[in-house]
């Protein structure tokens, strides 16, 4: 959400002071940009990941605020639902063994956090969708203490005037409503952020967008819903459906979603936060006292907090970030698109995957993106998200072509140039980006693995629906543990 906010009630007056400061918010970001100088000396970059808690037989743990208790690190935060937590990595550069570091600290603060909430009945889930999630997790009595959850659910709900309606066409077919955003929680993720300055961001963002469809591919780790099969990466339209303020009316329209792949391709990153003042209504209109041009007239970085804030009610799949650090502003994109899980060692081959492909695309002759249109990139989306793995996309100077094929033939190599150009220890690159080329040699994700396994499970074994999860489940949590690659999970 972008920051923290207290209960309250908002006004029409309170809506009508945040629209004109976010104007000339957005005004002083633009002199900003134009004048100011932003900290890229060194880029860094960064790890959140959100979980899931689970009891002892692999069902559902709404014990979040006890958990946090017993982990007792900043580090670790509360998320929407009762049965979610995240963990944010400190940031770092990837230089050397900045990869390995990763893995090394990730896995150490997991393994502490899992011995402090089994003091709980607790335990980690690091997974895109929870396959024991049954309706009754999902109300408004099992949203997070923080009042800013209740309050979101409660702006989105009246912007929209009805229930949300949750529609989604797979392998099977799921139809439900919601009287809250709590849908929204069955989706935990991995978001990777790379700090970039002014200049390079555009490049960097539609380099992003452009190879979006080929990480939820190679990624994919949500197949099941409310004990539905569906896509092989749910949690896509899961998340756009569940924080949907439009009414079927307004979709009609044309009327742009909150959680969006956006229409274009950009040249500044002012483009993304002036399209989320031009067609995005305020959900949490919550003013600050700082005036942005006092502050930015006296030689410091404003806070910017009203378009800080409003930026994080607008769920981009690569998010724009302006922060301040001390003294010093910066510039980030926010990659969301992966699911979370299935291991710490997948994640980090899933974020090498990511940070050099988009170098690599950065640094070459002519920018993939001028060779493809918007809405190739936007239908490659889709169709990853559906198909995962097995996807076919279309990709300038091939034409269709599967995902595998061309993660091995093209993807992979540029990858490897751009983790050399930011100087990754070579041993390192090859270790992380060969977990991708042997997914995409074996054909198996976090997707296929839990499909393979329930199906296992329920038609071999004769076991029940519901219970061929739950033991898939515990599983899958087993295998998470032993931080062995997916695809080499039996």
């Amino acid at each position: 959400m972008g920051q923290e906010v207290d209960e309250q009630v908002f006004t029409r007056e309170d809506r009508t002071a945040f629209r004109e400061k976010i104007r000339r918010s957005l005004d002083v970001f633009s002199r900003m940009l134009r004048d100011t100088r932003f900290d890229a000396s060194r880029p860094m970059t960064g790890v959140e990941i959100e979980l899931n808690l689970v009891d002892d037989d692999g069902n559902p743990a709404l014990r979040n605020e006890d958990v946090l208790t017993a982990i007792a690190d900043e580090d670790f935060q509360t998320e929407l639902g009762q049965f979610n937590i995240e963990i944010n990595i400190d940031p770092r550069a990837l230089d050397g063994d900045g990869l390995r570091h990763y893995e090394d600290t990730i896995r150490d603060d997991l393994n502490h956090a899992e011995e402090r909430a089994r003091s709980v009945d607790a335990h980690l889930l690091m997974i895109g969708i929870m396959p024991t999630l049954k309706a009754g997790h999902m109300t408004p009595a099992t949203i997070s203490a923080n009042p800013r959850y209740a309050l979101l659910s409660e702006q989105v709900l009246a912007a929209r005037g009805e229930d949300i309606a949750i529609s989604i066409s797979g392998e099977e077919r799921l139809s439900t409503t919601s009287e809250s955003i709590m849908p929204e929680a069955a989706c935990t993720s991995v978001q990777l952020h790379l700090q970039v300055g002014p200049p390079e961001f555009a490049s960097y963002w539609n380099a992003s967008q452009a190879i979006a469809s080929t990480q939820l591919s190679l990624g994919a780790n949500s197949p099941f819903l409310l004990g539905k099969q569906l896509w092989h990466e749910t949690r896509i339209p899961l998340f756009e459906q569940a924080t949907d303020t439009r009414s079927e009316e307004l979709k009609a329209q044309g009327v742009r979603p909150r959680v969006w792949f956006g229409e274009r391709w950009i040249t500044s990153i002012f483009d993304l936060f002036e399209e989320n003042v031009r067609y995005f209504p305020a959900l949490l209109p919550v003013l600050d006292d700082e005036d942005p041009e006092a502050v930015l007239a006296a030689g410091d970085p404003p806070s910017l907090s009203e378009l800080r804030l409003h930026n994080g009610t607008i769920y981009r799949w690569n998010r724009p970030i302006y922060d301040v650090i001390g003294d010093r502003p910066h510039l980030r994109v926010e990659n969301r698109v992966l699911p979370a899980g299935p291991t710490v060692v997948d994640t980090v081959a899933n974020a090498a995957y990511y940070f050099g492909l988009v170098r690599a695309l950065v640094d070459a002759d002519r920018p993939l993106w001028t060779q493809m249109s918007f809405s190739a990139a936007e239908e490659n989306f889709t169709t990853a998200a559906k198909d995962g793995i097995g996807a076919s996309i279309y990709w300038p100077g091939i034409g269709t072509v599967g995902v595998t094929e061309l993660v091995l033939r093209r993807l992979l190599p540029m990858a490897a140039d751009g983790l050399d150009s930011l100087g990754v220890d070579p041993a390192d690159r090859d270790k992380y980006l060969g977990i991708i080329e042997q997914r995409c040699l074996t054909g198996r994700n976090g997707a296929t693995w839990q499909v393979e396994r329930f199906r296992t499970l329920y038609e071999r074994a004769g076991t029940d629906r519901a219970e061929a999860l739950r033991a898939m489940t515990q599983d899958y949590r087993e295998r998470m543990h032993s931080n062995e690659p997916v695809h080499t999970w039996d």
